[in-house]
């Protein structure tokens, strides 16, 4: 398999040390519901994840929770609460979520707050190699000693200087130079090390928690092209620093999902929520819409594009129950042979090279059109029997749980079916103005209401 290194800026053999792979991709800052463009890098990884595991290649995966963070402190100040019930109340959610997108649990997923210790021990390390500075209570990295910094991103510290991508401070001696430990502040969470009491900077956490837990050098970073830098270019730079080694084999990103041709942002508030697009589609399309396209290439999301994806689906839903069911009642066997091989193999040599899906996706497409065609020619039952398992190879591979098109989240099922209760006291209360006003709630969120001999029932819309 050859894979698009961002650090080298271009396609290299993937090779695994024992057959075994070790891959880290940053997780979510968990301080509010993850949005699609999140979701975007976690089903692109976790669809890699399946693909590896298909060809044999045992993988150790690890993705962290960014669990200490202004953003947490931020959120905990304004609700009352503390930053670890934050925390708490948003992995919980974000889990609901990965598994509404059917992602597969991870090997390890590290809570920044449960590796402090490491984390000291790190920073020490680098002040001990002169990498690092304590200036007014915090510590930073210096970039002016490492010549290396800038080369995964490819900027350069004049660039960067010159472009202000970076934060002043009367504390840096370089203007480039992050902070890797930030010192305590009334209210907000901190731990006594050598330098000082304080929190973990963003970027030190991931450089740790990878070493910790797949060793100082690892087979794959991912993570969202967003990160390139500062992030991913400061991680590279520490563990670099500390172990005098190249941390990372391959540096894999995929690219943004944009609303009207913008980069998606909590920042910009051009964002939205997994919980409010499943509650409208469920999660499958959401996957759907992930993969549909190269993972290096932008996705421009509509409400348009979301139902082209469930369409999609459930044309894939159909042809998959009309495939089995023909296996089933096919009783005798019929002379046309066929081999559909072919197909497979087309199928995984797309994702073997720069693992593109949206290939691999039109490459499935076609073997379920062929099948199709032979159906209704008598497909050869041994061959009908072949094709289901090719089609189900390709659906575990891609992550696409077809089952799930008919199923609604907890979320929306208690909220549906209690305004679905309300209706029916307000017709049998003769408010028909008030039953209008609740169908038209209902519709919003993409169901209609039945009425039935049994009762009012949910439909998608």
């Amino acid at each position: 398999m050859k894979i698009y290194n961002t650090k080298t800026r271009q396609k290299e053999d993937l090779i695994f040390e024992n057959n075994r792979a070790k891959i880290y991709a940053c997780g979510p800052t968990v301080y509010d519901f993850i949005h699609i463009g999140n979701a975007r890098m976690i089903v692109i990884f976790d669809t890699f994840r399946r693909y590896l595991e298909s060809q044999g290649v045992k993988v150790d995966f690890v993705q962290n929770f960014t669990d200490i963070d202004d953003k947490l402190i931020n959120k905990a100040i304004a609700e009352g609460k503390t930053v670890q019930e934050i925390a708490d109340k948003y992995i919980a959610e974000y889990e609901k979520d990965a598994a509404g997108l059917n992602i597969m649990p991870p090997t390890y997923a590290p809570k920044v707050s449960e590796n402090i210790p490491e984390i000291i021990a790190f920073i020490e390390d680098l002040i001990a190699k002169e990498y690092a500075y304590i200036s007014q209570g915090d510590v930073y990295f210096n970039t002016a000693n490492l010549p290396e910094y800038g080369k995964l991103s490819g900027k350069n510290l004049e660039d960067l200087i010159g472009g202000a991508r970076v934060e002043a401070s009367s504390a840096k001696k370089n203007l480039t130079d992050f902070v890797l430990w930030k010192s305590a502040k009334p209210g907000e969470p901190a731990w006594q090390a050598s330098f000082g009491e304080g929190r973990p900077g963003w970027h030190i956490e991931c450089s740790v928690m990878f070493e910790k837990y797949l060793g100082k050098q690892i087979d794959i970073h991912c993570g969202g092209a967003d990160l390139v830098f500062p992030h991913h270019e400061n991680e590279r730079a520490q563990s670099l620093a500390k172990n005098a080694c190249e941390p990372v084999k391959h540096w894999v990103h995929n690219g943004y999902i944009n609303i009207d041709n913008k980069k998606m942002s909590k920042s910009e508030g051009n964002f939205f929520t997994v919980r409010d697009i499943a509650k409208k589609h469920g999660h499958m399309p959401i996957r759907y819409m992930s993969i549909m396209s190269h993972y290096r290439s932008p996705i421009n999301f509509s409400a348009d594009l979301m139902k082209i994806c469930d369409a999609t689906l459930r044309r894939l839903e159909t042809r998959y129950k009309h495939l089995n069911n023909y296996v089933e009642s096919l009783a005798t066997e019929t002379d046309n042979h066929c081999d559909f091989n072919n197909f497979r193999n087309r199928f995984f040599g797309a994702l073997a090279d720069d693992f593109n899906t949206a290939k691999a996706i039109g490459v499935m497409h076609e073997f379920i059109h062929d099948v199709y065609e032979k159906i209704d020619n008598l497909l050869n039952k041994e061959c009908a029997v072949v094709a289901l398992q090719i089609f189900d190879e390709m659906l575990n591979v891609l992550g696409l749980n077809l089952a799930e098109l008919n199923e609604k989240s907890v979320d929306v099922d208690e909220n549906l079916q209690n305004l679905l209760r309300q209706r029916q006291d307000a017709r049998a209360n003769k408010d028909f103005a008030l039953a209008d006003k609740i169908r038209d709630e209902v519709t919003s969120h993409g169901y209609k209401i039945k009425d039935t001999p049994d009762g009012a029932k949910l439909e998608k819309i």
